[in-house]
């Protein structure tokens, strides 16, 4: 594995690295460093949790002139999310060099931004309707811009920003160098590439790891009335530390959150209809613990990045192999194992087949655990920890009051009570949730994306569209700091 000290960088950069813990680069940026510092146009076929963010980061800063009060180089991002965390990195990584990094999304004060933007930023985030925006304000430059980095750009494919990409790559020179990270690589952004860059080197991470090997695969057949008895059984069976429950719509997601809150599990949900103090305070709850379940749109969640997460259940089915893929990545990630669920309605297991022929993956059907099963999974986590306090020797204060109830009874009785009061029982109150139409499967297709509604998620159709969205872009989350051996970002 190559160290950072070898890829002949700043030494500002290297020491901005090194602070943050990291000491090797991961394949990604092993193969794109080298050939993005020689000025070549890059394809990066990588997704989330590679550690692409560096991989193009690190040859933008390095080919950054701090001497000239100018934008030098433009990132867009699908998300709001997702152009926070990639400012917040880019701003870590240039900070020892003087490197300024500015980001642009909906939804933030543009008079702010255009204030911001006045004092020339090295580099500029943005999402692609924003960036639009103050281009036609005119206040941004671009003569200057000597890198354009597409990241997502599957993302922005399948959420409608195609064309504004196109326009934007169009008002940039054409001398630039051009970076394109994807997960995947459908026709349009293989045309994008070819109308766009100047003879490309592809950097493709293998299959087997585009797939994400560190994560357990299953689906289980579920008709949709029994989806939610199933869903809090496998929580109670697995006991996640933290997990994310996808659901296809706002309104799911809303009436997921509430009925698992009923059911006593410490859930909150977050889609594009969350204002920005509520978004921001649900993923502080989750980042810490506070919460132990996210419920989550594919559009609101996009580009978070939280260590951590344990379990995924697919509550509702992707729409597409991409999302798929997307979402499970969620979890398993930097080299930790992770597990992703998916539930399947019987009139969506042809859906279910595009899915594993598209990600290249079987996906392995598991047995639906009955109410007993849920009981037992609870009752072995309260047996764990209470076998962790004996380990941690924290009950001095309480053998007073454990030798005087051993005076009146036995000793398995009591431990057998001790158990059935610690041990949460799965509840039974009833809940109901709007039932959602099931997704059908193109014959001979391998998926699509889906537009955006008014409040930034994806509606139930099944088609690849390229209209414009509607509604804004999605609202920012605080960077997660992360100490791994590899730079993953």
């Amino acid at each position: 594995m190559t160290t950072f000290y070898e890829l002949n960088l700043d030494h500002k950069i290297v020491k901005a690295v090194t602070d943050m813990g990291f000491e090797e680069a991961t394949p990604v940026q092993e193969q794109t460093i080298p050939a993005a510092l020689k000025g070549k146009d890059i394809i990066g076929q990588a997704q989330t949790g590679t550690g692409k963010t560096a991989a193009f980061g690190i040859p933008l800063l390095q080919m950054v002139n701090i001497d000239e009060d100018k934008t030098q180089g433009v990132v867009l991002a699908p998300t709001r999310e997702l152009a926070v965390q990639v400012a917040e990195e880019l701003n870590k990584l240039g900070h020892n060099k003087g490197v300024r990094t500015l980001p642009i999304y909906g939804g933030q004060d543009i008079r702010r931004q255009i204030k911001a933007l006045q004092r020339r930023p090295h580099v500029i985030v943005a999402t692609p309707g924003r960036f639009m925006d103050h281009m036609r304000r005119k206040t941004i430059r671009l003569n200057d811009i000597k890198i354009a980095v597409l990241d997502e750009a599957d993302e922005m494919l399948t959420m409608g920003f195609i064309e504004d990409i196109e326009t934007i790559l169009k008002e940039i020179p054409p001398e630039r160098q051009t970076l394109l990270f994807s997960a995947t690589m459908p026709k349009p952004i293989e045309k994008l590439a070819q109308k766009f860059m100047k003879d490309p080197e592809l950097i493709a991470v293998k299959s087997k790891e585009l797939t994400v090997p560190n994560i357990g695969q299953e689906y289980l057949e579920v008709p949709e009335k029994q989806k939610f008895d199933v869903l809090t059984r496998m929580l109670d069976i697995h006991s996640p530390e933290l997990a994310i429950v996808f659901g296809r719509t706002k309104r799911r997601v809303d009436e997921l959150a509430e009925a698992l809150s009923k059911r006593g599990y410490d859930a909150e949900g977050i889609h594009g209809d969350l204002n920005q103090a509520k978004r921001d305070s649900v993923l502080r709850k989750f980042k810490t613990g506070t919460i132990e379940v996210l419920v989550a749109t594919d559009v609101a969640a996009r580009g978070l990045d939280i260590s951590g997460v344990t379990h995924v259940y697919n509550f509702d089915i992707p729409q597409d192999p991409e999302s798929y893929v997307h979402r499970i990545g969620r979890t398993g990630r930097a080299g930790k194992t992770g597990l992703a669920i998916t539930f399947v309605t019987p009139r969506e297991i042809d859906h279910l087949k595009t899915i594993e022929r598209v990600s290249k993956r079987k996906i392995t059907r598991g047995s639906v655990p009955s109410f007993s099963e849920a009981i037992e999974g609870q009752q072995r986590l309260t047996v764990e920890r209470l076998l962790e306090t004996v380990q941690q020797k924290e009950f001095k204060a309480y053998r007073g009051f454990a030798e005087q109830l051993l005076e009146d009874n036995d000793s398995v009785t009591l431990l057998a009570a001790a158990l059935k009061l610690l041990t949460k029982e799965p509840s039974t109150e009833e809940v109901r949730l709007t039932a959602e139409a099931p997704l059908r499967s193109k014959k001979g297709k391998s998926g699509g994306g889906q537009q955006r509604d008014r409040g930034g998620d994806k509606k139930s159709n099944f088609r690849r569209s390229s209209r414009k969205p509607q509604g804004k872009d999605t609202k920012p989350k605080e960077f997660t700091k992360r100490k791994k051996k590899q730079y993953k970002s």
